[in-house]
Formats: structure tokens, C-alpha cells, sequence
């Protein structure tokens, strides 16, 4: 049995979670500058961990994308 993998065009904005690409180019981050916030842990003004906004699949890294926007809105600087 094979099974064949659709292809569902899901808006950015409408996603769960995004790729590291992704997440640069919907926040206007770097990739470089994503993965360090990622590494280091950053913690924002709420005491909220950079890391509780990520999902890994495997080795792969997504960023959960509305967990990530609150965490933004809460950091005075990258």
C-alpha cells in the first residue's frame, strides 16, 4: 500500500506551525537570529521561554506560530 502525500495549501497566517524559513519570513526575523532566540532560551517579559513556543518533529524545528506572536509581543528587543 502506497500512500501518495496531498498537498493542501494552507495560508501562513492560518498555520499551527512553520518551518524556521517560514517563521523568518512571517516575523521578519533572520533564520540565524530565530534559531539563537531558540538556542539561547530567550525569556520575554512574562517569564515565557522561547522554547515552550517550539515543536520538534524528529530533528526538524517548527515554531508553534501563535505562541510565537504572543512571546513577540512581549519582548522589548531581539
Amino acid at each position: 500500500l502506497i500512500m501518495q502525500r496531498s498537498t493542501i495549501d494552507i495560508p501562513i497566517h492560518e498555520r499551527h506551525c512553520l518551518t524556521i524559513a517560514e517563521a523568518a519570513a512571517y516575523f521578519l526575523i533572520g533564520q540565524d537570529k530565530l534559531r539563537e532566540i531558540i538556542a539561547n532560551d530567550a525569556v520575554n517579559t512574562d517569564g515565557v521561554c522561547a522554547s515552550d513556543c517550539v515543536l520538534y518533529v524528529g530533528k526538524t524545528v517548527r515554531i508553534k506560530r501563535k505562541l510565537f506572536e504572543n512571546w513577540v509581543d512581549k519582548v522589548n528587543f531581539l
